[in-house]
């Protein structure tokens, strides 16, 4: 049975810098998605402000993971209750993997950072509450 972990930030942090080769943050929040018993997806919000969050997001290979009501909660949480205007991803240019799975959930790009990646630019990208689509979905309607 899958569910939703809204409550272990360690465990499912862990998970995602695991995932992302090795990714820290000092101050978080993280969701799960636990599949008898076993993380298999997780979604990291770090640099709150108020205004936006960063958002960062892992999953095990081939895991079919990307359920209604995980990415409505991935969506709720930041734009419902941290009332933040945008969610900020950051990818590296080379990351073709996800730059077309932020780009399919509706993320623009807004700019890009030269040199800011160990392997190249980094790219910055957004998605504001206004454009947010997932936010209809409520637990798979």
């Amino acid at each position: 049975m899958r569910r939703i972990i809204a409550y272990e930030p360690e465990r499912v942090g862990a998970f995602v810098s695991t995932i992302l080769g090795g990714a820290c943050w000092s101050s978080y929040q993280a969701i799960g998605l636990e599949d008898e018993g076993q993380l298999i997806a997780g979604v990291v919000f770090d640099n709150y402000n108020g205004a936006s969050v960063c958002m960062h997001v892992a999953a095990l290979p081939g895991k079919r993971w990307l359920t209604r009501e995980f990415l409505w909660y991935a969506f709720y949480y930041p734009f419902e209750e941290l009332k933040v205007r945008r969610i900020t991803g950051l990818v590296a240019e080379g990351n073709a993997a996800a730059r077309k799975f932020d780009e399919h959930l509706g993320f623009r790009l807004e700019t890009r950072l030269k040199d800011a990646d160990p392997t190249g630019d980094l790219l910055v990208y957004c998605m504001t509450k206004a454009d947010c689509r997932f936010l209809e979905l409520k637990h798979g309607k």
